[in-house]
């Protein structure tokens, strides 16, 4: 594993139309880590995801479509990076099932989205499951089967999203406990420089609040809602406070560190607030323009989306979805049945010792002799015979059979019927012979 590259995945859930917040905590600079050296990139859109919340089909798609094009739109290239839709990789569902039945309940008891759900319902007097969705309930282990379909090292995570990471850690060495080591354990990365843009009445830019600007908003829609964020009451010439203000959070998402400086000074001076919009709305807008454009050229070809979305999920299929489960079935059990007596012979064969052969060769007197050995071990030490079909005879009998009347005189050697045929090795038991005979004729 180590020599492979760093495999960093990020799951994009199809929900809403993307906004601004979207774009400066989440795509930029998802996009822009994509391109680092020694890293291999997985970005897919949690589709499943949605419909624990999301239950209008006809929503669910346009979203879809809607997000995979704002991502290729800013930048993110297919060619490069994995590039998918979840429910077009059928082995994370499969994984999850299997990932369910090492998933300890009392964990996913614990999952906050969970436990929040059942607060709700105590707080009103319900039962504390009324409203909880099964898929609410395994929302870890989806999540889980997601990162560890494709053993991803690294997968960058709000602090809310932490516990998942961990939930799915314990996941997979559960099952590498029970069946093997087959997958690589998580780790969340949490970027603590990613920025929280406010919306429009200054709270966190959330589509829970109705306060988001789309990321793709017309330029004039833009205009019109950059110049209805809330601001104070403080006239022209008015010094103004960039801290808590968020239209000069805004502007400074999008600017450099001299346009910021720039525009703290202006605040400072007493800027207009309605001069102080129109800069923040240019300023986005520059940024976003030529997005636009690209967005609006991808939008109008959903057909083209599609294919870039089915060709990456199928290459990633071939390369490691389709493997790994092939392994994950063999070791859980889920194996062709004609394998089943093969595995055991193969045990059998491992864990019982050589088989044994008979050795014939002539001594200088001119006599044929035999002798029984088992690997490096000799068993049986023949006698001299007077031609080679005399040994060969007792050869064939003992081979056929001849175990059955083997008679062991210590003083004199071993005998078949009344015929001496040979003498023990030394520190061998007749039992030994007798087990041995019969392996040949089972064999046989």
């Amino acid at each position: 594993m180590s020599q492979r590259p760093v495999r960093i995945l990020t799951g994009i859930t199809t929900s809403g139309t993307p906004h601004l917040g979207n774009y400066v905590g989440a795509i930029r600079p998802a996009i822009a880590a994509s391109r680092a050296p020694g890293t291999e990139s997985f970005y897919f859109l949690a589709d499943l995801h949605s419909l624990i919340k999301a239950q209008d089909p006809a929503r669910t798609q346009r979203s879809t479509l809607e997000i995979a094009a704002a991502w290729l739109a800013c930048g993110l290239d297919p060619d490069r990076v994995w590039f998918y839709r979840q429910s077009d990789i059928p082995e994370i569902t499969e994984l999850t099932w299997y990932l369910t039945c090492v998933a300890a309940k009392g964990i996913l008891n614990r999952a906050h989205a969970y436990k929040a759900a059942v607060d709700r319902n105590r707080a009103e007097g319900e039962d504390d499951d009324a409203g909880v969705t099964a898929g609410l309930f395994m929302y870890p282990v989806l999540m889980a089967a997601d990162i560890l379909v494709f053993n991803a090292d690294r997968v960058p995570v709000g602090r809310d999203q932490v516990q998942h990471i961990e939930m799915a850690r314990d996941f997979a060495q559960r099952f590498n406990h029970i069946y093997g080591e087959h997958f690589v354990l998580p780790e969340a990365v949490i970027d603590a420089n990613v920025a929280t843009l406010p919306g429009l009445d200054g709270r966190k830019m959330s589509k829970s609040y109705g306060n988001t600007i789309p990321l793709f908003a017309p330029q004039a829609e833009l205009r019109r809602l950059v110049f209805s964020i809330v601001t104070d009451s403080r006239a022209p010439g008015e010094p103004k406070d960039t801290e808590g203000s968020a239209l000069f959070q805004l502007y400074q998402a999008f600017a450099s560190e001299a346009e910021a400086g720039e525009m703290r000074a202006a605040f400072a001076g007493g800027i207009a607030w309605g001069d102080a919009k129109q800069a923040v709305f240019e300023r986005i807008d520059c940024e976003l323009a030529p997005l636009r454009e690209r967005y609006q050229a991808l939008i109008a070809d959903p057909a083209a989306i599609e294919a870039r979305l089915r060709e990456g999920a199928a290459k990633l299929r071939e390369k490691y979805a389709i493997p790994l489960l092939r392994k994950v079935r063999h070791a859980v059990g889920l194996r062709p049945l004609q394998t089943a007596l093969e595995a055991e012979r193969q045990d059998r064969a491992a864990a019982r010792p050589p088989l044994p052969v008979f050795k014939q060769y002539r001594e200088s007197d001119g006599r044929f002799h035999f002798k029984l050995v088992q690997g490096d071990r000799l068993l049986l030490q023949g006698v001299g015979f007077d031609s080679p079909r005399e040994a060969g005879q007792v050869i064939a009998r003992l081979k056929s059979g001849g175990a059955a009347e083997l008679r062991h005189v210590a003083d004199v050697g071993v005998h078949l019927g009344e015929t001496l045929i040979g003498h023990l090795a030394e520190g061998v038991a007749v039992e030994e012979i007798v087990e041995a005979l019969s392996r040949l004729v089972e064999e046989a």
